[in-house]
């Protein structure tokens, strides 16, 4: 199973790139994908990119990525 996490494309170089993920900045091939610029926001598998997403979806999938995170955090304790 993978899991699809969208990436914000921050750097573009003909047919590669340099994609933001919560802070972590990964080289990925952008070869398989029609204009791509930055700010657009792909999914990436194994280095490449495979489809571009709508960003508002891309923003909405975050939110609730990182409600899932802050819901499954551990307490602090006192």
């Amino acid at each position: 199973m993978c899991l699809a996490i969208p990436a914000r494309v921050a750097e573009v170089n003909g047919d590669q790139g340099v994609v933001d993920m919560g802070g972590v900045r990964k080289d990925v091939s952008l070869a398989l994908l029609d204009e791509v610029a930055v700010g657009d926001y792909v999914i990436v598998h194994v280095g490449f990119a495979l489809n571009k997403l709508d960003p508002v979806e891309a923003e909405r999938t975050l939110a609730l990525f990182a409600e899932l995170g802050d819901a499954t955090a551990p307490a602090a304790t006192q």
